[in-house]
C-alpha cells in the first residue's frame, strides 16, 4: 500500500480512538461506565448492536466465504429476524425494567445466585474465546501486508483498542461503533464499485450472472433438511433462529447495548433494527466475495493467497512438486478465462473444478511440507485483492475499515467480558461494599487481562478455516444451552432454581458430546442445548416441587 493510504488507515484509527472517548460522558460512576446512563438513542444503539456483529470478521471471513461457496452463507441469518420479533416483545422489557447491568443479574432475581454465577461464567469463556477470533482477522490482514509475525500485529491492534474500551467505557463503544458502521458501507460500495467496473471492461453483466451460476456461488437456498449439512434453510430457519435468540437476547454484549437505551420503546427499536438490515447486508458482502472470484476469473489468481510459507516452499525439498502444481494451476486459469469468454459453459465448470483440486493439493502440500496443519487459505483472498486491485485512498479506506470493525467489535465484547466480571462475579462475591471509584479501577484490571487472554486465543484462531464459521462454532457450544435457561425464567414460572442449574449443565454436557462425538451441524447444537435445558429442567423443577 502507498503512503496516502497508511496515512488514512492512521488518522481514521486515531480519530476513532479520540472521539468516542470524548464523546464519553459521565463514565465517573457504575450506572455510566457500564450503561451509559441509560441515554443512548436507540438508533445509535442500533447501530452499535449491528456493529458488533459487523466486525473484522465478517469483512475478512465472509467475504472469503462468499468467494469460496458463494452465497448459501445467508442461510445462516434467516432465523435473525424472526428472532428479533420475539426479543423485543420478551427480554427487552424484562431487562429494561428491571434495570440490571447485566442479563446474568436478571438470574438471580428469578432462580439464584447459583444460577446466575454458572450461565455468567459460560458467557465469559464463550465470548472470551470469540474474542480471540474477532482479533485475528485484522492481524491476518496486517501480517499478510506488512510481513509482520501475528503476535506482534495482535498486540498492535490490542493497544489501542484496550486503552479506549477500558478509559471510555460502554459509551466510548457505542459511539465507535456509529462511525464504523458508516466507514464499512462507504468502503464496500467503494469496492464493489470497482469491481463491478473492472469487471464489465471485460464481460457484460449477463456472462458475469452465468460464469457465477455455473459454479453454484448464486445459489442462496438449499432445502435439504440433513442436520450434517451447516448451511441449508432449515439449519437457518431453526438452528440460526435458536442461536440468534442467545447470541441477541442472553449474551452480554449485545444485552448491554438495549440496556443503555432510554425506555423499553427505544429497546426494540434498537434489535429491530438489524431484523431489517441485516439479511440485505450480509448479501452485499457475501455477493462481494463472489465479484471477487469473477475479478478473478479475467484476472489471474495466485495458487494460494496466503505467502506465509512460499519462501520455505521455495527452497526445501518440495520445490519442484509445488512447480509443477503452479503449471498445473496456471493452465487451469488460462482454460478457464478462455471458456468464460468463449462462453462454453461445460469447458468453464470443467476448468474451475480443475483449479479447485490444484488449489486443494497446494494446501496440502504446504500442510505436509511445513507440518503447518491450522494453514488455510480462504480468509486471504480479500485482503489479496484490496491490497493489490483496489485503486490508492480506496485500498486504505478498506484496511481502515477492517481495523476499525475489529476494534469497535472487540471493544464491545471486552466492555461485556468486563462488566460480566465486576458485575457477577467481583461486587457479587469478594467485595460488594466498595465505592464506584473502587469497582471503575478493578473494572479496567478486568479488562486488560481479557485482552491478554484474547490475544492468546487469536495467535491459535489465526488458521482454524473460514473465521466466520469459527467465530460461531465457538459460540454455539454455549448459546444454545444459556438460552434454555432464559426460556425457563421467562416463559414459565414452574422452573425452579434447581431444575435451571442441572437443566445447564445437562445442557452443556449434551452438547459438548454431539460436538466431539457426532457430525451434526454446529447451527443445530444452538437447538439441542436449548431443548435439553428445557426439558430437564422442567423435569427436575416438577421432581424437586413434589418433593416439596
Amino acid at each position: 500500500m502507498s503512503a496516502i493510504d497508511w496515512g488514512i488507515v492512521g488518522v481514521y484509527l486515531l480519530w476513532l480512538v479520540v472521539d468516542s472517548v470524548r464523546r464519553s460522558r459521565n463514565t465517573g460512576n457504575v450506572e455510566g461506565y457500564f450503561a451509559a446512563s441509560r441515554s443512548l438513542p436507540w438508533w445509535a444503539a442500533g447501530l452499535s448492536v449491528m456493529a458488533t456483529q459487523i466486525s473484522a470478521i465478517t469483512l475478512v471471513g465472509t467475504t472469503g466465504q462468499g468467494y469460496a461457496t458463494g452465497l448459501r452463507f445467508v442461510q445462516f441469518y434467516f432465523g435473525l429476524p424472526i428472532a428479533m420479533v420475539i426479543l423485543s416483545q420478551t427480554v427487552v422489557p424484562f431487562f429494561t425494567k428491571a434495570r440490571v447491568y447485566t442479563a446474568y443479574e436478571y438470574l438471580e432475581q428469578r432462580f439464584d445466585l447459583r444460577t446466575r454465577t454458572a450461565t455468567s461464567l459460560l458467557f465469559l469463556i464463550g465470548r472470551a474465546l470469540s474474542l480471540g477470533v474477532t482479533l485475528s482477522a485484522p492481524a491476518l490482514v496486517m501480517s499478510a501486508i506488512l510481513g509482520w509475525s501475528i503476535p506482534v500485529t495482535v498486540l498492535a491492534l490490542s493497544v489501542p483498542m484496550v486503552t479506549y474500551t477500558s478509559l471510555g467505557g460502554v459509551q466510548a463503544v457505542a459511539w465507535s461503533d456509529v462511525k464504523q458502521m458508516a466507514l464499512v458501507v462507504i468502503a464496500l460500495a467503494g469496492a464493489v464499485a470497482v469491481l463491478v467496473w473492472n469487471i464489465t471492461r471485460v464481460a457484460d453483466v449477463g456472462d458475469v450472472l452465468r460464469l457465477a451460476g455455473q459454479t453454484g456461488r448464486l445459489s442462496a437456498v438449499d432445502t435439504t433438511f440433513d442436520v450434517r449439512e451447516t448451511y441449508t434453510l432449515w439449519s437457518g430457519l431453526i438452528g440460526g433462529l435458536f442461536l440468534s435468540l442467545s447470541y441477541f437476547g442472553c449474551d452480554q454484549s449485545q444485552v448491554q447495548r438495549y440496556l443503555t437505551t432510554r425506555s423499553v420503546d427505544e429497546g426494540r427499536r434498537s434489535l429491530m433494527m438489524s431484523a431489517f438490515v441485516k439479511i440485505p447486508f450480509q448479501l452485499l458482502i457475501l455477493g462481494t466475495g463472489v465479484l471477487v472470484f469473477v475479478f478473478y476469473v479475467f484476472t489471474p489468481p495466485p495458487m494460494l493467497f496466503n505467502h506465509v510459507h512460499d519462501a520455505e516452499i521455495a527452497s526445501g525439498p518440495h520445490a519442484a512438486q509445488y512447480a509443477s502444481l503452479q503449471t498445473e494451476f496456471d493452465a487451469a486459469v488460462t482454460a478457464r478465462r478462455a471458456a468464460g469468454a468463449t462462453r462454453n459453459s461445460a469447458a468453464f465448470a470443467d476448468a474451475d473444478r480443475e483449479l479447485r483440486d490444484v488449489r486443494s493439493r497446494a494446501v496440502a502440500l504446504v500442510k505436509e511440507a511445513t507440518g503447518d496443519e491450522r494453514y488455510t487459505d480462504v480468509n486471504y483472498v480479500f485482503p489479496t485483492f484490496v491490497t493489490t486491485s483496489l485503486p490508492i485512498g480506496l485500498a486504505g479506506l478498506m484496511i481502515a475499515a477492517i481495523f476499525g470493525a475489529a476494534m469497535s467489535s472487540a471493544a464491545g465484547e471486552l466492555s461485556a467480558l468486563s462488566s460480566a466480571t465486576i458485575i457477577d462475579f467481583y461486587r457479587r462475591h469478594f467485595v460488594p461494599d466498595a465505592d464506584d471509584r473502587h469497582y471503575l479501577r478493578v473494572s479496567k484490571v478486568a479488562t486488560l487481562g481479557w485482552g491478554l487472554f484474547a490475544c492468546a486465543v487469536s495467535i491459535y484462531a489465526a488458521n482454524q478455516g473460514s473465521l466466520i464459521e469459527v467465530v460461531n462454532r465457538y459460540g454455539s457450544f454455549f448459546y444454545g444451552s444459556i438460552l434454555g435457561v432464559f426460556m425457563l425464567a421467562i416463559l414459565t414460572k414452574r422452573a425452579t432454581a434447581t431444575g435451571a442449574f442441572y437443566g445447564l449443565i445437562a445442557g452443556m454436557a449434551v452438547v459438548l458430546v454431539v460436538a466431539f462425538t457426532t457430525q451434526i451441524a454446529f447451527l443445530w447444537h444452538n437447538l439441542i442445548g436449548a431443548v435439553v435445558v428445557v426439558v430437564v429442567g422442567m423435569m427436575v423443577s416438577l421432581w424437586s416441587r413434589k418433593k416439596h
